[in-house]
Parts: structure tokens; sequence; C-alpha cells
């Protein structure tokens, strides 16, 4: 970490599976409550007996119960059987990469991270590497959107209805999830979608929660996010300008909060990203091949040793990565106190007004990782070296491109910080 730091002062410049009867009992689910005589099963709307099904009433309901002992001992085991991941200490250079994922983590307000980069670079081993070191979370137990018990905003429907009624609702700590997104994900799996089994069995309409539910609150990724679908860049565009996903089809009409961290990897040379959504990224980074070869000597030899044994492998990081732990954790509780000077912010905004960076998400995004670089190093108060470390992975991304322009985006907002910094 501390290399980590340094290098870029220098430059100045889990989830938690739901087994299937948990998720069941816990959507949400439109129920049908009788008219008048009601009883047979419904197929797309007409009874067995080929008549037309009664008019009912709807009803949300959502179930949550206790922790049994036998689950939390079954999720240990499944923690346990997991893929073992690469440690985040373990990754070799790219510090820029690290600290803007470290930043996200410490304030997931920043918004996410793009990485850009060559071929075999690390950055999907990267990304997925911080998952042993995501912080816990309280969230409503049994609800398939990590409710925040605390956070309206971060409710589903049906909790923040519970606890308008002062109905007591069960409350436990789990890991922040990281939620794969691939590239052949059909829209239904990503936005949720009616549960069929439950339509034909039980004969009621209910909501199959999708990737966006699940990724609330935590997480969502997606490696060689420039060749995604267009049809998948809308649906992710939506939920990243509203934090809510609504699904209307098949007769369901629902809305969930939907607030993640969004991180995309992606190699320039297979396309270039939408506008709209890069501009949707808090930060970029980009990440380039090591060219020492005693570094590359260690990296090679490192893969090798972890490929070799992967258990002895993560051991031997394990204090580094408990460490690593424990100053995000301090960071994150730290955040809420840490102050920027009023001069500080003029100077980021004239920065961003003379760059003419569109919108104000550019200053926005630079005075909270400015922020959270400062509680990581735990300070109450932000520097200019602080904001010279993290204005060229906030801005980047958001300067209009020239075609004629042959010098990197990011020096240019380099420049630009120290003719009005200075």
């Amino acid at each position: 970490m501390a290399s980590i730091l340094g290098s870029c002062s220098t430059a100045a410049l889990a989830s938690r599976p739901l087994s299937s009867r948990t998720s069941r009992a816990s959507i949400p689910s439109l129920s049908l409550t009788p008219g008048k005589s009601y009883g047979k099963k419904f197929y797309g709307g007409i009874g067995i007996h080929g008549k037309k099904r009664p008019q009912f009433h709807v009803a949300v309901t959502n179930v949550a119960t206790e922790i049994s002992p036998a689950e939390q001992a079954q999720r240990a085991a499944a923690k346990e059987n997991q893929r073992p991941v690469y440690p985040f200490a373990a990754i070799v250079g790219q510090d820029e990469m690290k600290l803007c994922l470290l930043l996200n983590v410490i304030d997931p307000k920043i918004g996410g991270v793009m990485i850009m980069g060559d071929r075999g670079t690390g950055k999907s081993t990267t990304v997925r590497s911080l998952v042993d070191l995501l912080p816990e979370i309280k969230v409503v137990y049994g609800d398939p959107y990590n409710s925040d018990p605390e956070d309206p905003e971060s409710m589903g429907a049906e909790v923040r209805d519970s606890i308008v009624k002062g109905e007591q609702l069960p409350v436990t700590m789990t890991k922040i999830n990281m939620v794969d997104l691939p590239l052949g994900a059909t829209e239904d799996r990503v936005c949720g979608t009616i549960d069929i089994e439950k339509a034909l069995t039980e004969g009621v309409k209910a909501f199959e929660p999708g990737l966006l539910a699940k990724a609330n609150r935590g997480i969502l990724y997606v490696d060689e996010v420039n060749l995604l679908d267009d049809h998948l860049v809308d649906v992710l565009l939506d939920s990243a300008a509203s934090g809510w996903n609504t699904v209307e089809r098949e007769g369901i009409s629902i809305s969930h909060p939907a607030r993640f961290i969004l991180i995309g990897s992606g190699n320039p040379e297979e396309g270039e990203l939408r506008p709209q959504l890069l501009d949707r990224f808090g930060m970029h980074a980009q990440v380039g091949t090591v060219r020492d070869a005693e570094l590359r000597v260690k990296i090679v030899e490192e893969r090798a040793r972890f490929d070799k044994n992967p258990k002895e492998f993560r051991g031997s990081y394990q204090a580094e990565q408990e460490k690593l732990q424990q100053q995000i954790g301090s960071a994150r509780s730290y955040l809420p106190s840490v102050q920027i000077d009023q001069d500080l912010k003029v100077k980021i905004s004239k920065v961003c007004a003379e760059l003419n960076v569109d919108g104000l998400r550019g200053d926005i995004v630079t005075n909270r990782a400015a922020k959270a670089l400062a509680a990581l190093k735990g300070r109450d108060k932000v520097t200019p070296e602080d904001i010279a470390t993290v204005i060229p992975n906030c801005l980047r991304h958001r300067l209009r491109k020239d075609p004629l322009e042959s010098i990197d985006s990011g020096l240019l907002v380099i420049e630009k910080f120290y003719e009005v910094f200075s």
C-alpha cells in the first residue's frame, strides 16, 4: 500500500449466493387473492378448462427468515470451496489502477472505474482480486436487493413499507457483492423477468430479480465493456443515471434500487466506448505493459507460485491483505470528517472549466476522489498533492476528442492543473 501511495504522490501528478429456498421466500411476489370464486391455476390468462380467470387483487409480499446455524455452516463451506482468487497485495506494479479501485471501495459514490490497457496486463485479475478486500455492509436478511435498513434510497419497496409499518426486520452483515456481467447476458437476466416456475406451479405472477438487483450496493464488473451489446449499454445507462431499475413486462411493473459501483475493463484496440457510458465511470485508469525486465520476471514467478499452490500462495500474503483491509475500513470511517478548502474547490472547477469539460461530474468526482485519498492516507484535510494525484483519472475521459491531437489527455489535465494551481 505504501508503494501505491508513494508512487502516485511522486507522480504528483462473494457474493452471498441466494439458495433457491431463500430467494423464493424473499422475492417480492404478486399474489392472487380470490374475488368471487377462484381456485384454478392459470396459464397465459386462461383457466385449465378454457375459462377466463376471475378478477383478482394484487398484494406484494416479502418474507424474511432468521439465519439458521446450518445455513451459516453451509455459507462457510461454500466460501471455502470457492475458486481461489489472486491476492490484491500480490499484484506487481499497476499502481494507478490499484489506487483507483481502492478509492472507489472507500467512497462508492465516486462512481466506478474504467480500466483500459494492453492485453495481458492483469486488468481482470486485479479487479477480481478486490473481492477479498471488500468490507462488510449491513443488509436486511433475505432481501434480494441487499436493502440498507438505515437508508431509504437503498431500500426495496417491500422493506420500506415494512419499516413504515413499524415492523422489526432481521438484519445481517454481509460482504459487498461483486457481480460479473458477461458479454452474452440477455436483457431478461440483467434486468429481471417473470418467474416462470412460480407462474406454472402456483399460478402467481412473481418477479425474478436479475443481476442489477444482485449488484445493488455492490460492484458490477463488465470485462471487455467496449464489446458490450448496445441494448445492454442502454440498460446500464438507465440504471446508472437513476440508481433504480424499472421492469415493465408480462404484466409485471416493478422498480427496485440498483446503485452499484460500475467497473469496466477493455482493450482500446478492440473498439471505443460510447461517450454516454464512458461519462458514467467516475475514474479512468490507463494500464501499460511493464517494460522493466526484473519486474516482468517477478510477475512470472509469482504467477507460477500461485498456479502451483494457490492456498499456500494466498497464505503468504495474508498479513498484507489484512493490513489493507484495516486501512480501507479506517478510511471509510474517517471519510465523513475529511475537509477540502474552498480555495481548492474553486481551483478544481477552474481546471474543469478551462479544459471545456462537459457537465459537472468532473468537478464532483475530483472532490470525492481527493477526499477518499486523504482518508486513505489518514489525514482530515485535502492537499494539492492529493488533487494532483487523482485529477488526471477523474477528467482524462471527459475531454472532447481531437483527432489531430497526439498528446495524451492525462498530460493535458496535468499541464492545466499546474497552470491553475501554481
